[in-house]
């Protein structure tokens, strides 16, 4: 697929009926007929296999067209390939803002290519909106009023880990082996905010570099420190090493891991699926693996869709999920908007949402905003790795508010 990527949905569609909005000539991306919304996704490069977010977007915006549009206007979503690129990010999202005028940004993916855009958007006062990212720091209304995120924060998932530790364990010394960047520090903040001033006591936090060769020397450096509890915030690679090495040295930690480096073929496998038995990480979204859901009125929803709209789609593939729920979460923005797709009337219905019910979602985790929560998504439930699979166990759990 070329860099250059574009698709445009419903631009040959007969114009319908409807009153033009006031002053729609003022308000970029809007006509009588159409609402043109942008997103950057990596359809090559390293992260392409994220690519079928960006595929699921531009069925779901099909689907919506055929059925009529929103308040009479068809979507035209125009998707750029970055590779996963800040600087083609960039390119891409100038393209998109200041050629193609499109109404507002959507679910660009990726933290170091959102960062590499947020000051440019929120200067050109353009919505940026349910970020592909967990990165805490799209929840920063003060600073970048025009960005929010969508999923949990790596921040509010580490808040979680901690509640459940402190309510079986409340003195455990705790252990953190974090990248060193954004996403690790993400989940040291979060400790902190659960510890508080007992962090200075409890914890000890050691840090790895993308570029190490492996971390087994952090690992034993925490094990003869005394660590009864282990948090892994680490990417796939590190994540599998930690496991492995962990069960090798006979150590027996309770041990928690992050839910970016959870997939059975590229971490539990590779470490071994018998040395991560009772492993705790935690979701969000409904597993399409998981059987639990074979009768869930929501995953049934999103399969009838996969197959009307999305047939030689994986129905194994839980971004196709991710994808929808995200897709969901907008169209109740647009709804909301009642024909009024001016950029700050978006953003306002944006930081206006309350308890939605997703399809997507675990039952009991609804999504929340307002003009000072720009996590929309604050709630997950833990499950623990059974050697084979992942089951989940005890209630929703919600992330502090800090």
């Amino acid at each position: 697929m070329s860099l250059n990527r574009r698709t445009l949905l419903g631009t040959a569609a007969a114009a319908i009926a409807v009153p033009r909005l006031a002053a729609a000539q003022e308000t970029p991306g809007v006509t009588a007929t159409e609402i043109r919304i942008g997103s950057t996704m990596p359809f090559s490069g390293p992260a392409s296999a994220y690519g079928v977010i960006g595929r699921s977007h531009e069925a779901f915006f099909k689907m919506i067209n055929d059925q009529g549009g929103i308040a009479g206007r068809k979507i035209n979503f125009i998707a750029y390939d970055d590779g996963y690129s800040p600087p083609k990010t960039v390119e891409q999202v100038r393209r998109l803002v200041e050629q193609d005028r499109v109404a507002f940004l959507f679910n660009t993916l990726g933290t170091p290519t959102n960062s590499a855009i947020v000051r440019y958007v929120n200067q050109r006062r353009v919505p940026h909106l349910f970020l592909s990212t967990g990165a805490d720091k799209w929840g920063n209304f003060q600073e970048t009023p025009w960005t929010i995120g969508w999923q949990p924060s790596y921040r509010t998932e580490a808040q979680i880990y901690m509640k459940h530790l402190l309510a079986e364990r409340p003195n455990a010394k705790i252990g953190l082996l974090y990248q060193n960047d954004d996403f690790g520090k993400d989940y040291l903040i979060g400790i902190r905010d659960i510890l508080g001033p007992r962090a200075d006591q409890q914890l000890r936090a050691v840090t790895y570099e993308v570029t190490d060769a492996t971390v087994d020397s952090q690992v034993v450096s925490l094990q003869s420190w005394g660590a009864e509890s282990l948090m892994t915030a680490a990417v796939p690679k590190f994540a599998a090493q930690t496991i492995r090495r962990v069960f090798d040295m006979g150590w027996r930690p309770v041990h928690y891991l992050s839910n970016v480096s959870i997939s059975v073929g590229t971490v539990m496998e590779p470490a071994g699926p018998e040395k991560g038995t009772g492993i705790i990480t935690s979701a969000y979204l409904k597993d399409p693996t998981d059987t639990a859901w074979d009768n869930d009125a929501g995953m049934n929803e999103w399969r009838a869709f996969m197959r009307a709209n999305v047939p030689n789609g994986d129905m194994k593939d839980a971004s196709y999920v991710f994808a929808y729920g995200v897709a969901q979460t907008l169209m109740h923005v647009l709804r909301n908007c009642n024909g009024n797709f001016a950029r700050d009337n978006v953003m306002r219905q944006a930081a206006g949402i309350q308890n939605l019910e997703v399809a997507a979602l675990i039952p009991g985790i609804k999504v929340n905003t307002s003009p000072t929560n720009f996590h929309p998504i604050k709630q997950m439930q833990l499950q623990r790795w059974t050697g084979t699979t992942w089951q989940r166990f005890g209630g929703v759990i919600e992330g502090a508010n800090v």
